[in-house]
């Protein structure tokens, strides 16, 4: 019997339907000529990003920093491989769909492996045994069929997309399996692990580009979409720097 709808439901379901809106946006959005070409929503993508990064130095920096000093580092480590051994499945599907036979042979071995030797994914022992991840998404599928990248685009909370990045949302979402789980409370719970262990992996990289780069908002547009762009048309998994 299926779940009813639920306010959490509708709550993700509104997420796309802002995601769409903004896309719409983008469309008749005019470009003014110091812009970047790949950047015609540049005021609200700042005003964008302002909005995350203080709500990422209020509340998420603080809660990603406890939560990386009061978790041993071995439980750290056992919480991102099983995060990353879901994603592991949904990669396979995305490079069958993209016909890289040995990348989806080496993504269905990682997961078998790891789900059942490695206890649920707790245990990356695909990787002790040389198999390499090939981490892909529908948006690099789509890509990867000539579906261009389109505008740059931040959305609210979830940060740096673009418009085929985010026409692909709900299909990545789809494919997640934290999505599937139930009850409702238990998936939201999984979806709020992984963020908060994602964000604590962060921690020091964000600082650096800070540090480093003279304007932080077009340093992380133009590698977002230089790394997008080019890995739909490479053997690249689409992996921002920090995703090593």
């Amino acid at each position: 019997m299926k779940n009813k709808l639920s306010w959490h439901d509708g709550l993700y379901g509104g997420r796309w339907l802002a995601a769409a809106a903004l896309c719409l946006a983008a469309a008749g959005c005019a470009t003014g000529p110091g812009a970047h070409p790949q950047d015609p929503l540049e005021p609200y993508n700042r005003a964008m990003t302002q909005f995350n990064d203080g709500v990422d130095k209020v509340v998420m920096t603080p809660v990603a920093t406890v939560y990386k000093e009061v978790l041993p580092w071995p439980v750290r480590a056992g919480i991102g491989n099983f995060f990353a051994n879901l994603g592991d499945l949904w990669s396979f599907v995305n490079n069958v769909l993209q016909a890289r036979g040995q990348a989806a042979a080496d993504s269905l071995a990682r997961f078998g492996i790891n789900s059942f030797i490695g206890i649920g994914g707790l245990f990356d022992v695909a990787s002790e045994a040389n198999i390499p991840r090939h981490k892909q998404d529908f948006g690099l599928t789509l890509g990867h069929w000539g579906v261009p990248t389109g505008p740059y685009l931040v959305l609210p909370l979830l940060g740096p997309s673009t418009l085929r990045d985010t026409v692909a949302l709900p299909a990545d979402t789809w494919g997640d399996l934290a999505w599937h789980a139930r009850p409702i409370a238990t998936r939201n719970s999984l979806y709020g692990l992984g963020f908060l262990d994602r964000r604590a992996s962060l921690l020091g990289v964000t600082g650096v580009r800070d540090a480093a780069a003279l304007d932080p908002y077009t340093f992380t547009r133009d590698v977002y979409l230089g790394v997008r762009g080019n890995a739909a048309d490479s053997d690249d998994d689409g992996k921002l720097p920090e995703d090593e």
